[in-house]
């Protein structure tokens, strides 16, 4: 659930610019993560999407970019290696701490999972790693061009094709990914550790989750994503691993400040382009999402405004009830309350006067049910009712509301974002 994309560049190892995406959260940033993709894909794969949606949702801001020669990135891919690939991770590290803030979390995918481990004990912000798919060892890679491997040593240089795509893969790139141990850094870096692999990985083997998992220390944890293949092309397992790494990393972080004692001043509601209606919302440091149901073109994500609508009646219903029960000290059961909305013609409204029933149109109705556990006196019963009457937003629902409307002149996200870059302490909320 981005809220907002920032299309941006840095220097990568080499000096060339590298293409990323930082995608923002609606409202104040809690940290910031750094992708790294597999090899030979890109910043823009399913599941890096779909991971970076979701952490945003939870207020975490993630930067994914191109290493160097791949996607939309300057430079030769031939002449990157394993070790260009954690220079290009270092560079991006270095290019959130100057303009926002350090990465306090790593996520890779496959060899992108690799260079996360290998580069972790080297960002010292960095609290939690999360590995997907990943190799055990950077070597682990030469499999996908195994048929090309004594024609690279005795050329220097051969063209492959990966994934549809030709690749030039050069002698020094075999040499540094075997010169490359993973074991050693992955027991010394130190950082909370979370391996997802799937049993079933054609191309990365289950084995190498076994070691990872084996030489890293506490805390670490894993997550079998069974059935899924290995570049996660099923929006279900995608959004699965995205959903898991979300709870997990939050763990991790600084919790976000409660509201206190005054109520939320505004909520921040801004379009994801998830789907034709789904929209982020942002109250205090609560974020969920809006939607409509698949039926009228939705995504069925998450409630309705009107869902929405008919939860403040209820909520308040229920707290309304509590307070008065507390204040009297009233020993009242659970309170449970269901709300359903409707619109109705004026003409079939039985608690509307004779000349609101003349009107024509139609009305909302709100159909409130309260049900209290072990029920209540008989005496009680009406004085209740009165109090549900008093709810606040029930009063709100049958007064008169004013709303005031302006058009802003600039986009506010590119502007918290602008003003983060020259602000960078900003840019994280407390």
């Amino acid at each position: 659930m981005s809220d907002s994309i920032l299309r941006v560049d840095f220097k990568g190892h080499s000096g060339g610019a590298l293409s990323a995406r930082l995608d923002l959260p609606l409202g104040a940033v809690r940290a910031y993560a750094l992708f790294a993709h597999c090899f030979t894909c890109s910043k823009d794969l399913l599941a890096a999407r779909t991971i970076a949606d979701r952490l945003a949702g939870q207020g975490i801001a993630v930067l994914r970019f191109d290493f160097t020669g791949l996607g939309a990135s300057e430079g030769e891919f031939a002449s990157t290696n394993f070790s260009s690939n954690v220079a290009d991770l270092k560079s991006a590290a270095d290019y959130l701490r100057a303009n926002f803030a350090a990465p306090e979390i790593l996520i890779g995918h496959s060899l992108g999972g690799a260079a996360v481990l290998a580069v972790a004990g080297d960002i010292p912000e960095v609290k939690a790693v999360v590995t997907i798919a990943a190799p055990a060892d950077a070597s682990h890679v030469e499999k996908q061009f195994a048929a090309h491997v004594d024609a690279i040593e005795a050329e220097g240089a051969v063209a492959v094709k990966l994934a549809g795509r030709p690749f030039t893969i050069r002698r020094q790139f075999l040499e540094d990914i075997r010169g490359t141990r993973l074991t050693d850094r992955i027991g010394a870096m130190r950082k909370a550790l979370m391996v997802m692999h799937s049993p079933v990985d054609e191309l990365v083997g289950i084995d190498n989750a076994s070691a990872i998992f084996t030489a890293a220390r506490h805390p670490k944890s894993f997550v079998s994503l069974d059935g899924a293949d290995h570049l996660l092309t099923k929006r279900a397992d995608a959004g699965f691993s995205a959903e898991v790494v979300a709870g997990w990393v939050t763990r991790y972080i600084d919790p976000e400040q409660p509201q206190g004692k005054t109520a939320i001043e505004h909520v921040g509601v801004r379009e994801t382009f998830g789907g034709k209606f789904q929209n982020a919302v942002h109250a205090g440091r609560h974020r969920l999402l809006a939607d409509e149901p698949e039926s009228v073109g939705g995504l069925d994500s998450g409630p309705s405004p009107y869902d929405f609508l008919s939860a403040a009646l209820a909520s308040c219903t229920s707290m309304t009830l509590r307070m008065y029960a507390d204040r009297k000290k009233l020993d009242l059961g659970r309170i449970t309350v269901d709300v359903a909305h409707r619109k109705i013609h004026f003409k079939d409204c039985e608690t509307c006067t004779e000349t609101e029933r003349g009107q024509v149109g139609k009305i909302d109705q709100f159909t409130r049910r309260i049900h209290i556990e072990g029920g209540v006196p008989d005496e009680w019963e009406a004085r209740l009712l009165e109090i549900a009457d008093k709810c606040p937003v029930h009063r709100t629902l049958e007064a008169s509301s004013t709303v005031t409307t302006t058009l802003v002149d600039a986009d506010a996200a590119t502007r918290d974002a602008a003003d983060a870059i020259d602000r960078p302490e900003a840019a994280v909320g407390t």
